[in-house]
């Protein structure tokens, strides 16, 4: 990063930034990307992208977009959300059929599909390509928030470009699980990032002197892929270790496909702070549903630790 050559990025003059965008486009076989300072901000600007106005976005009913970025939809597009069942993870194509099918009987029309792929809330689950061929049949465009995408692809052994070449837009966190210290790609067609790139100036998005966060992100890009695998193996650790304390809680740890440890309990308050108290942090997702994940500063003596914790927990 103290290396990084840089120049001004809002007039598309840093040439680490362009290098990681060229990177990240080839990865997940997309024309071309465009770097933003967060997840966030790139699914609000992919969702103004294939949002049309006055339209409906099927969107799972606890994906990040309908939860977890402050209603930032509402506020910045143009388009509504139509939720539908998401609890395993993939959208069902009944549901998504329902939806647009109900335009005939006044309701809006289906514009666009946004997809979460690991999805979170289900404890990281990553779609199937049959899953993700069955929602793209719809031929509507399709929005792939791929905060954790990499860690799908390790999970799974499908490539990345393979699980975008359906999306319309995809997105992927960079300081996740692939360790950089900030920003998130946003992928698509020339056209399409074109335009991405003017609702990036509109969200105060566009940066100058980029290349010195940018450069972290070639790193993780290019060095952090691989090493998910020791996150997701650590979490199952912790998974079976939940399970043996609560084994009414709701998890199965044969699921626990990658880094994210998701369950019920009575008292998530009291959880949490009981785990605080004996050096471990975690958080919640909702009323009564925990939520550990492991990444890359969490090492084997570390997850001793939460076992630990998780054993002598109330």
């Amino acid at each position: 990063m103290a290396d990084a050559e840089v120049g001004d990025d809002g007039y598309g003059e840093d040439p680490t930034v362009r290098r990681l965008e060229e990177l990240f486009a080839d990865v997940v076989g997309k024309e071309a990307a465009v770097y933003v300072p967060s997840g966030t901000m790139g699914n609000q600007i992919a969702l103004r992208i294939v949002g049309a106005p006055g339209t409906a976005v099927v969107i799972g009913r606890r994906q990040h977009p309908v939860i977890y970025e402050q209603g930032a939809a509402a506020l910045n597009g143009w388009s509504q959300f139509q939720l539908v069942d998401d609890t395993h993870g993939a959208l069902q194509p009944a549901d998504i059929a329902e939806a647009v099918d109900a335009h005939d009987h006044h309701w809006l029309p289906v514009s666009a599909i946004c997809i979460e792929n690991t999805h979170m809330p289900s404890g990281g689950t990553p779609w199937t390509l049959e899953q993700l061929d069955a929602v793209a049949a719809f031929g509507l465009p399709l929005h792939l928030d791929g905060a954790r995408l990499f860690n799908a692809c390790v999970a799974t052994g499908i490539a990345a470009r393979d699980y975008a070449r359906p999306a319309t837009t995809v997105m992927c966190c960079l300081s996740k699980g692939l360790a950089a210290p900030v920003g998130s790609m946003l992928a698509g067609s020339r056209e399409v990032i074109t335009a991405a790139r003017v609702e990036r100036k509109r969200f105060g998005g566009s940066m100058r002197q980029a290349g010195v966060i940018a450069a972290a992100g070639i790193v993780a890009l290019e060095r952090m892929v691989e090493r998910l695998a020791e996150d997701h193996a650590r979490a199952r650790v912790l998974a079976l270790a939940v399970a043996e304390r609560w084994s009414a809680c709701g998890l199965d740890p044969l699921t626990c496909q990658t880094n994210c440890v998701v369950f019920g309990h009575p008292d998530t308050d009291a959880l949490v702070a009981h785990l605080r108290s004996e050096g471990v942090l975690a958080g919640t997702l909702a009323p009564h549903t925990m939520r550990l994940m492991t990444h890359v500063d969490v090492d084997d003596a570390a997850i001793e630790v939460v076992r630990k914790a998780i054993a002598s927990a109330p």
